[in-house]
């Protein structure tokens, strides 16, 4: 009996990834319920030695020590549901140490099924779940597809460990970079910063350690390979890859791209940009739906704001947007949307933090306020 004891112990240690010790005092839990079960008392006190050498077991309450056939069928079976409950939770600790130290890398697995919109992906020893908040809008995916995607988080829940998946996540794009470019994983190209917009569009900042490497061109890679397969990785999203400096100056400019800039004022106490642009270059400076300006502030960390050089001497009042009330210019301008390119530059949820502007109202502002700057910009290229 106690050599069998010690080959399970091995078997479980091997193949489970269990320490010995916790499978030792998972045994000696359980025994010590079975023997205050034969004893026919919970407060008395027992205690269980086991020989990790020979697998003798040796069981004392008080001074007294418990004989083997003093054990019943009810008491073996206690201790054997107890055995199987500690081996259970001490399996569960072991995979929830194991994924807590892959937060922050890249995992795969097979979609085993949807649930209230959520991806449950089945990771060979557990299951994992995107949540629909984490989730690509423009993908889409079938059962038993194989699937990418970054472990953000991991949870402890009476089921086991919860894994959190991520496949919007900036360092999601990060991490592929990572993969897909040895001279980010060798650290002679640095990621120095990232925003994105899932599904739409992504600006990752890069640097070079090494005068003679490219960063830029390491990441796009010969003829536009690696950053194709990212991009198809994603679904077709868009990736904007830049040259970080410094200098900042040079680092919003080079944000901004494809625009070109004509000048920069920086203002780095309170860390605002301000630049201008060609009449013509206003709208590709903005974004559609502001995400040009939107995501290249985040990858930045400074608030830009942008005019073209029409609007240095033509100022548009925010009431000329269609469909803009008294109640309605008071809200945006407490929100401080003060100027239409605030606006023209906006996303529809800054908009809506606004008083009593819904979504359907800012999209309306947005579209509004872009096409008065187009105005602007034919009416400067006319005259």
């Amino acid at each position: 009996m106690n050599g069998e004891l010690l080959s399970v112990l091995d078997h479980l240690e091997r193949d489970k990834g269990i320490k010995r010790e916790i499978l030792i005092a998972a045994v000696e839990a359980a025994l010590v319920s079975a023997a205050k079960k034969v004893l026919g008392d919970k407060e008395i006190e027992v205690i269980v030695k086991l020989d990790a050498k020979t697998g003798g077991i040796k069981i004392f309450s008080g001074d007294r020590e418990i004989a083997s056939k003093e054990f019943g069928r009810i008491a073996a079976q206690t201790a054997k549901q107890v055995i199987i409950q500690k081996i259970r939770e001490a399996e569960r600790d072991v995979i929830f140490e194991e994924y807590s130290a892959k937060i922050g890398t890249i995992t795969h697995g097979a979609i085993h099924r949807f649930e209230m919109g959520n991806i449950v992906v089945d990771l060979g020893k557990v299951e994992a779940y995107i949540p629909k908040k984490e989730q690509s809008q423009k993908e889409q995916y079938r059962q038993g597809e194989r699937v990418r995607a970054l472990i953000v988080d991991v949870k402890k829940s009476n089921r086991g460990p919860q894994i959190i998946l991520s496949r919007a996540h900036p360092d999601f794009v990060k991490k592929l970079f990572e993969l897909e470019v040895p001279e980010i994983y060798e650290s002679i190209v640095e990621v120095k910063a990232i925003s994105r917009e899932a599904g739409d569009r992504t600006k990752i900042a890069v640097y070079s350690k090494d005068d003679k490497v490219d960063c830029v061109g390491a990441c796009v890679g010969m003829r536009g390979t690696r950053v194709k397969d990212i991009v198809k990785e994603l679904h077709g999203e868009k990736i904007d890859i830049v040259r970080w400096s410094p200098e900042i100056g040079e680092f919003v400019t080079a944000a901004l791209s494809p625009a070109q800039i004509l000048s920069i004022t920086i203002n780095k106490e309170n860390k605002k940009a301000q630049v201008i642009v060609e009449n013509d270059q206003l709208s590709l400076a903005i974004g559609k739906k502001g995400q040009n300006v939107r995501l290249a502030a985040r990858l930045v960390g400074y608030d830009i704001d942008i005019r073209s050089k029409a609007m240095l001497t033509v100022a548009i009042p925010i009431t000329q947007i269609k469909g803009l009330g008294p109640k309605t210019k008071k809200a945006l301008e407490e929100a401080g949307f003060r100027k239409v390119e605030d606006i023209a530059a906006a996303s529809v949820e800054g908009l809506t933090k606004a008083d009593g502007i819904g979504k359907k109202t800012a999209e309306k502002l947005i579209e509004g306020a872009q096409a008065l700057l187009k105005g602007a910009e034919k009416d400067e290229k006319n005259s």
